[in-house]
């Protein structure tokens, strides 16, 4: 995340501010404010005078006009992560016997933290500035996987896998269909007295014989997962909807036991000639978001939530454990954490990079990467420039910064392991699958394989040919600029 300065929560997540109510007496307030490891350090006189500052705004002062509450900050050394950070706890008991008031603290402490950024010289934190942010880890996950070997925590694992096949799917019985695929358990929450209404979900990785699973509520996974949020972005009518309540329905009984009521095309390789449109598909996208606002933030979140989702398909099929498409889709998704009062449901007319999603997630699984992957990969990349654009259009350089850095290191290491797309001019397909470059549509149709055992990706070198950043400050460039 893009700043130098935050509060963790009580976790201990990089998650912008929070509070650590959860594990304190309810008489002594405490958080902790944190920068990033590779933010360096501060000085023991700027932290003082940051302390004091924000125990000063937040109101336990004789600068509020009331008695002093105790306070203290603590400094000791960097986090296991190698985060500069102070603790700030408070006892909430005031000189004169009254209590200090915690009513709303949490955006107080967000705007308080907004504020020392600016007047510090700290680069604010994106999420806060403008309305993103994602979920924390907690100890024990992380501590869950350690013990077991893991080389995630469970909620990544799962964010990824309910992302690509949302992102992949047409509607929501599909959805379910596709997350059970992925091998992960799935279970519906519905409404109060119903059995026939799903308010929510909750996923889980399945666990060895005798283990109870740990399940988490897709809000629990990231903002933009929630069931009403999904939701949006998938067609309303009966026959969906009833389609989707009987899977539910079948799931709700057995998770561990849970076969399809209606297995839909999940359950079939996608024809060749899907490559061709679903490249398209994405191009038409790309160039339609040229007439949508800057300002519309549902419509950017869809499109960001689209193709967050495209890259966590084409990761759930070829990377054996989390690489550079997992590290993509985790940055794009970054983009899609809009408050809820903010989202609105996708726009009949607006583009989708669903179908590219299904192709990444459902291809064939021999032999080595194609061209068709490749020129889909390139449309992926240039919609993923229109997304940086769209950051800095809205003055969120830092986000626009960490996407592009994010492109032009884990999206290069892809592209290197691709065949190369002959730029126009050359001989061999054109850049993009066109009606009048039959060579370029035939290629294209032979299919996505995966790569072979050992390796998450095909090799081939190529790296400078899909992202080269221009000089200057602030000059990120993307793919066919």
């Amino acid at each position: 995340m893009g700043s130098n300065f935050r509060m963790k929560n009580a976790h201990g997540s990089d998650t912008g501010i929070a509070l650590r109510t959860a594990t304190t007496p309810a008489d002594v307030w405490h958080c902790s404010l944190s920068l990033r490891a590779d933010e360096g350090q501060l000085s023991d006189e700027k932290w003082g005078a940051i302390a004091q500052d924000f125990v000063d705004r937040m109101g336990f002062t004789e600068a509020s006009g009331k008695a002093e509450c105790r306070w203290v900050a603590v400094r000791h050394g960097l986090s296991t992560n190698g985060n500069d950070h102070i603790h700030i706890a408070v006892s909430l008991v005031r000189e004169d016997g009254t209590k200090a008031s915690t009513h709303n603290d949490f955006k107080k402490a967000q705007d308080t933290c907004r504020d020392l950024e600016r007047e510090y010289g700290l680069k604010q934190l994106s999420s806060r500035e403008h309305g993103l942010g994602e979920r924390g880890i907690k100890p024990a996950e992380q501590e869950r996987a350690r013990r077991t070997g893991a080389v995630e925590v469970d909620a990544h694992r799962l964010e990824r896998a309910v992302r690509a096949a949302a992102a992949a799917s047409l509607d929501e019985g599909e959805f379910v269909r596709r997350v059970r695929r992925a091998g992960v358990l799935i279970r519906p929450r519905f409404a109060a007295g119903r059995d026939d209404v799903v308010a929510g979900y909750s996923v889980a990785v399945r666990t060895k014989h005798g283990t109870a699973p740990v399940w988490y509520g897709g809000g629990r996974l990231a903002r933009d997962l929630t069931l009403p949020r999904l939701r949006e972005g998938w067609p309303d009518s009966p026959l969906s909807a009833q389609s989707a309540v009987d899977e539910w329905k079948a799931t709700s009984r057995n998770p561990w036991q849970y076969r399809p009521v209606a297995p839909g095309r999940e359950e079939h390789e996608p024809a060749p000639a899907m490559w061709q449109q679903y490249s398209k598909e994405v191009r038409q996208l790309r160039e339609q978001l040229r007439s949508i606002p800057v300002e519309d933030r549902a419509a950017w979140a869809h499109v960001a939530r689209d193709a967050a989702g495209a890259f966590a398909a084409w990761s759930q099929r070829v990377e054996t454990t989390p690489g550079p498409l997992a590290e993509t889709s985790r940055e794009l998704a970054r983009s899609a954490q809009i408050k809820a009062h903010t989202s609105k449901p996708k726009k009949v007319s607006m583009g989708s990079a669903g179908g590219a999603a299904m192709l990444l997630m459902q291809a064939a699984s021999q032999g080595q990467g194609t061209m068709a992957e490749a020129i889909l990969m390139r449309q992926l990349a240039r919609l993923t420039v229109a997304i940086i654009d769209m950051h800095k259009a809205i003055g969120d350089e830092a986000c626009a910064a960490q996407i592009s850095r994010t492109l032009n290191t884990q999206m290069a290491t892809v592209a290197s392991r691709l065949p190369e797309v002959p730029r126009k001019g050359q001989t061999g397909p054109a850049t993009d699958v066109d009606e009048r470059a039959p060579e370029s549509v035939r290629i294209a149709q032979t299919g996505l394989s995966a790569p072979r055992p050992g390796s998450p990706l095909p090799t081939k070198v190529e790296p400078a040919k899909l992202y080269k950043p221009a000089t200057g400050p602030d000059q990120d460039r993307g793919i066919g600029r």
